[in-house]
């Protein structure tokens, strides 16, 4: 059966630093056996500011960072899930995607996902935490797209928190779905690995969140704890909690297992669509 890896590293705002690191996972993926490797949100860089952001993004077809994932894709044979920035193509418009780019064995990217579900948070005499002050939300949940691995369903870190999304993508067919991240570790202590599970279980389907770790500027850590769920919910890979290590996991993915968990609780099939609105 088909062999999955999730990785993790601490990304800094060297695109090229962080190309270099990728590269060595797909690599080191690749080595392993795996048929495909997930990696990071926010692989390309993490800034220190709103305006570094700015300037380091560009298109997905001039991005640097891209071409190389996409050259080592195709050197080792592999396909590559990955989180990037990339500018919008509304000329009026000074945000940003939050993207996730699906490329496969030969480096032509099959898919990409801009993450819909934005962490806005105002409250007076609180914290403002806008991330649509800088980012434009994408659109559309998207298809699933077939893998090595399954039928593949795209999401990105605050997506997980919304099951519709994820319910959607399981009555479009999907198989497996992938959660790049960048949790803080505030968070990600509290909610990382019960929400990701509760995905895999109420959508009977693979779970794979590769993550950010470590510290990677004076104002922004990551959580980390990439990890592989099994349709059971059961964590079956987890990447060790080393900040200053890039790693990865891997697991099996076994869609005859998942079929049979599906079999023996037809919970898609109970429904309650004549209570509440039915989700496809």
């Amino acid at each position: 059966m088909p062999l999955a890896a999730v990785g993790q590293f601490c990304a800094t705002a060297s695109v090229v630093a962080n190309k270099s690191i990728c590269v060595d996972l797909i690599k080191k993926a690749a080595r392993q056996g795996a048929s495909m490797i997930f990696l990071p949100e926010a692989s390309d860089f993490i800034s220190r500011n709103a305006q570094e952001a700015k300037d380091l993004t560009t298109p997905l077809n001039t991005s640097e960072f891209i071409k190389g994932v996409q050259s080592e894709a195709a050197a080792s044979g592999i396909w590559v899930s990955v989180g990037v920035h990339e500018t919008t193509t509304a000329a009026e418009s000074d945000k940003i995607y939050n993207t996730h780019v699906l490329i496969d064995s030969t480096g032509t990217i099959k898919s990409a996902y801009r993450k819909v579900h934005l962490f806005d948070v105002d409250i007076a005499g609180g914290p403002r935490l806008m991330e649509s002050d800088t980012t434009e939300k994408g659109e559309a949940v998207g298809n699933p797209e077939m893998t090595p691995l399954g039928k593949l369903g795209l999401q990105t870190c605050y997506d997980m928190r919304f099951a519709e999304s994820s319910i959607a993508l399981r009555a479009r067919g999907a198989e497996l779905l992938a959660y790049p991240s960048a949790f803080t570790i505030k968070t990600g202590m509290a909610h990382w690995e019960v929400l990701l599970r509760s995905r895999a279980i109420e959508t009977q389907t693979y779970v794979v969140a590769a993550a950010q770790i470590g510290q990677h500027n004076e104002k922004r850590a990551s959580y980390g704890n990439a990890m592989i769920i099994d349709p059971w919910g059961t964590v079956v890979a987890r990447c060790p909690d080393t900040a200053n290590k890039p790693s990865i996991a891997v697991a099996d993915i076994d869609l005859e297992y998942l079929a049979k968990i599906r079999v023996e609780m037809p919970v898609m099939n109970h429904r309650r669509t004549d209570l509440y609105p039915k989700i496809e």
